[in-house]
C-alpha cells in the first residue's frame, strides 16, 4: 500500500483488458500491488504534463509579448544542428 501524508480519495478508471493484464503481470513480477503501480504511474504522468503545460504557457506569454527569434538567430540554431536553413517562402494570403 502506498503511504501518503495527505488524505487519499478513491477513483475508478476503466482500462482495456490487455492493459489491466499487463498491470497485474508487472505487479506480480515486482511483488507490488497493482494500485501502487497505478498510483506511481499517475503521479509521474501528472508531474510531466503539469511541467509541459507550464512551459507551453511561458511560450505563449512570450509570443503574446512579441518575443520571437529573428531569422538570423534561427539560421544559427539550424547550423548548430547541422541543417542548412531553407529559404523563407512567401505564403499567399487567402
Amino acid at each position: 500500500m502506498v503511504s501518503t501524508a495527505a488524505p487519499t480519495k478513491t477513483i475508478t478508471v476503466r482500462v482495456p483488458k490487455a492493459m489491466r493484464e499487463q498491470l497485474d503481470s508487472l505487479a506480480q513480477a515486482t511483488g507490488r500491488q497493482p494500485s501502487d503501480l497505478a498510483y506511481e504511474a499517475l503521479g509521474k504522468y501528472l508531474e510531466f504534463e503539469t511541467r509541459q503545460v507550464a512551459q507551453i504557457q511561458v511560450g505563449i506569454r512570450a509570443a503574446d509579448a512579441g518575443d520571437f527569434a529573428t531569422d538570423e538567430e534561427m539560421a544559427e540554431l539550424w547550423k548548430e544542428f547541422g541543417v542548412e536553413p531553407t529559404a523563407l517562402q512567401e505564403h499567399p494570403t487567402e
